[in-house]
């Protein structure tokens, strides 16, 4: 039985594979405008600051150096029904100086096509059993984000030798370049 998190909310996370699935949808009025929403994982080590360059994943660095965080690639239009991008996750072969692993989505180029995430709909992130498709939780951003081109969707952590996840659901106007500055 899934768990279904509110914003805030925390749980254990039990399973050392897992896929973190990531989709949305764009409002009706908003078809054609070229929306291209990205996932992003930052992997951060004790300072909360990336571990290395090369552990900031996305679409032009699908792997992180250990091989521990995979991304599947750009979607550019999020476009059918579903993850719209994965990012698979094993935390048993992660960099030893991992403690948190934050998972953001932006939109490309969101200034200039004068869109924000009021423009999204039923956007959420759930974390998946891959070998059975059991899906372990979901957070439903069920919030209207006016003026945002960025949310931090969730955030893995580890806490006592055990690592959680935790809803976030916190949005940002400054784009991909805020989380840059704000993790390196």
């Amino acid at each position: 039985m899934a768990i279904n998190l509110q914003k805030g909310q925390r749980a254990n996370l039990d399973l050392p594979k897992f896929t973190i699935g990531l989709g949305w949808d764009t409002n009706e009025a908003q078809v054609g405008t070229g929306f291209d929403l990205d996932a992003s994982v930052f992997v951060l080590g004790e300072n909360r600051k990336l571990l290395a360059d090369e552990y900031f994943v996305f679409y032009n660095n699908l792997k992180s150096p250990d091989g521990s965080v995979a991304h599947s690639g750009d979607n550019t239009t999020g476009a059918g029904d579903g993850d719209d991008e994965t990012i698979q996750i094993d935390l048993s072969g992660i960099n030893p100086g991992a403690r948190e692993i934050c998972v953001v989505v932006t939109i490309h180029d969101a200034q200039g096509r004068k869109q924000n995430f009021g423009q999204v709909r039923n956007s959420f992130i759930r974390v998946f059993n891959a070998a059975t498709n059991e899906e372990i939780m979901k957070y439903e951003l069920g919030e209207d984000f006016s003026i945002e081109t960025a949310v931090e969707f969730g955030r893995i952590y580890k806490k006592d030798d055990s690592w959680r996840f935790e809803a976030v659901g916190i949005g940002h106007s400054g784009g991909l370049e805020q989380f840059l500055s704000k993790y390196n």
